[in-house]
């Protein structure tokens, strides 16, 4: 029942700029913390951005400045707003929710490339 469906990913040049999107179900978004890990070629998955149910949001120090997450909990959705990307951010991205039980989307590809 509980569904986490990501979207936005794509191919884009170093320097641009993609937004991704998670859409929950079967879950009271407004309760979980919402996290974007990446899991990117030979590597592990790591986190990116992560936004509590309170509002607070930390990130990886790889991506501040760059990356902002964010969530409307009227459309129980969160998302991931990447500027000035560069080819080590290439990597499949995950959609995560959690309190104690965790849920994972499939993920989107992001392929940052010239």
């Amino acid at each position: 029942q509980v569904q986490l469906v990501e979207s936005g990913g794509g191919l884009v040049q170093p320097g641009g700029s993609l937004r991704l999107s998670c859409a929950a179900s079967g879950i009271v978004f407004t309760l979980y913390h919402m996290t974007w890990y990446r899991e990117a070629p030979g590597k592990q998955r790591e986190l990116v951005a992560r936004i509590a149910s309170g509002g607070s949001t930390n990130y990886a120090d790889s991506v501040k400045g760059r990356f902002t997450i964010s969530r409307d909990n009227a459309k129980n959705t969160v998302y991931l707003q990447m500027n000035s990307l560069q080819p080590d951010d290439t990597a499949v991205y995950y959609c995560n929710a959690k309190i104690l039980m965790e849920y994972w989307g499939q993920g989107t590809q992001v392929t940052v490339s010239s």
